[in-house]
């Protein structure tokens, strides 16, 4: 008797909230990924399932992307068209 009285009757109250607190703060979290994980099966622009990012998510127009054929590589950023203008005009 002295081990329930001194022990175990002191230390319920706390596991017992702690583990209603956990279970209450486990149900935010997975009820919180749920709701933002059904906002991502929004249509936006055509048969898009998935929104791919906020700007999309947002303006409600797909996102543009650059063509496989457009130039890339690396730019010569000293030599922007903007600079070599106001270069031209010293």
């Amino acid at each position: 008797m002295a081990l329930w009285d001194q022990i175990i009757k002191p230390i319920l109250p706390f596991l017992v909230g702690f583990a209603s607190s956990s279970v209450f703060a486990l149900a935010i979290f997975i009820g919180f990924c749920v709701l933002v994980g059904f906002t991502k099966t929004k249509r936006t622009r055509g048969n898009a399932r998935v929104v791919k990012s906020l700007d999309e998510a947002v303006s409600h127009q797909a996102a543009v992307y650059f063509s496989p054929t457009d130039p890339h590589g690396p730019a010569d950023q000293l030599r922007a068209p903007e600079l070599m203008e106001a270069a031209a005009r010293k």
